[in-house]
């Protein structure tokens, strides 16, 4: 099964925080009331928003599909717990994710608010070679975002 070359463009409400602000989160439209679509690195980009935020189980006929950061909710943002979120998010794009490889994968506390816990992923689209990052916050007191 190969993955799509299109998908339909949405804002996460929590992990597209600068874009969800500027023009709210959801569904975007062309200037026509189309929907508008991603593709190529956005496209890949979308798809990991879109895994790290999905908790497994939530996914109809895909039960495993997902990231675990939930199971991180209150948790002391402490070295383990940071290990923690690194082996989760690694699972669960190796799992899931093929075109990408992961160039680095590394999480700590947010130096200016204690409880946020900074989740920070470059990788390459494997197919275009194009390299990118995501940079997630995870409220270990109970919502997240993404820079």
């Amino acid at each position: 099964m190969t993955a799509p070359d299109q998908g339909w463009r949405f804002v996460h409400p929590d992990l597209d925080a600068t874009e969800a602000a500027a023009d709210g989160p959801g569904l975007r439209l062309t200037p026509g009331g189309g929907v508008q679509l991603a593709s190529g690195a956005a496209l890949v980009r979308q798809s990991l928003l879109l895994l790290i935020s999905t908790r497994p189980g939530e996914r109809v006929m895909r039960p495993t599909y997902g990231c675990h950061l939930s199971r991180l909710m209150f948790a002391p943002n402490d070295d383990t717990t940071a290990g923690l979120a690194i082996h989760y998010v690694r699972q669960a794009i190796e799992r899931w994710e093929p075109r990408v490889q992961i160039l680095h994968l590394d999480a700590g506390r947010d130096p200016d608010v204690p409880e946020l816990l900074r989740l920070t992923l470059r990788y390459r689209v494997r197919a275009i070679l194009h390299e990118d990052h995501l940079q997630v916050r995870l409220n270990l007191a109970g919502s997240g975002g993404e820079d």
